[in-house]
């Protein structure tokens, strides 16, 4: 087979990335009005949001934070509970996408690459959004469940602990290349991913992703309202 054309592939990630929010956050958020979450789940949520928004913390702490109440709370819960909530929460948040990322994914579908997404969000959210996106492959985090198909609270899969290895997995069962292969990604969690690929793109940013984007001369590129910017590494000023 040394013969056969491999196919490029295109990574993203889903979260502020693809997806204009958070999808484990709106997971968590479900399960509480639906009542399969005690009813205070909501107010920590709430709360881990809004220190972010009020700047008491970074977004990896609240990405964390969510990691963490999510794996809290669906200890005793069923698959049948997270993916009744899941099929409320996609068809309305489904739209709520990047317009960068949306075109760049239309953009890769027309030149043949093999496109997948990395999340640290639940495997269960993660599977139903795509699809409506309809990418390769896609991969979430995925949660131990006991015999009886219940949720022991413990995680069994994170890629949020090293995403580049599920992407090196993916390249060598699928015979990929990754030659012209593009990353995209967010924060600090995607930065093994942009690390191996050809393309890498820091979209939108935090704060650590930016300054390795920046010392490893990487794109970066920022999506506010209805206008898509390019930053030029040299024009940029650190704020104090």
């Amino acid at each position: 087979m040394n013969g056969t054309k491999k196919t490029k592939l295109a990574v993203f990630d889903i979260d502020g990335t693809i997806f204009r929010k958070n999808l484990a956050f709106e997971l968590i958020n479900e399960l509480a009005w639906m009542g399969i979450f005690d009813k205070s789940v909501r107010n920590k949520l709430v709360r881990h949001y809004s220190d972010w928004l009020d700047h008491k913390g970074t977004y990896e702490e609240y990405r964390k934070a969510l990691v963490k109440l999510y794996a809290e709370n669906i200890k005793g819960c069923t698959k049948d509970d997270v993916e009744k909530a899941c099929q409320v929460v996609i068809p309305f948040y489904k739209h709520r996408t990047y317009v960068f990322t949306s075109r760049l994914i239309e953009k890769f579908r027309q030149e043949n690459y093999k496109i997948i997404a990395v999340s640290g969000s639940p495997s269960e959210i993660v599977e139903e959004y795509n699809k409506y996106l309809k990418l390769d492959a896609v991969f979430g985090s995925i949660y131990e469940m006991d015999g009886r198909g219940v949720y022991t609270g413990g995680a069994v899969f994170e890629p949020t602990i090293d995403k580049s290895q599920v992407v090196r997995q993916y390249l060598a069962e699928n015979n990929l290349t990754l030659d012209d292969s593009y990353g995209v990604g967010d924060t600090e969690s995607d930065a093994r991913v942009l690390e191996i690929v050809k393309n890498p793109i820091a979209f939108n940013p935090n704060e650590n992703l930016r300054k390795i984007a920046e010392e490893k001369d990487w794109r970066i590129v920022v999506e506010k309202k209805d206008v898509i910017y390019e930053i030029d590494h040299n024009k940029l000023t650190d704020y104090l």
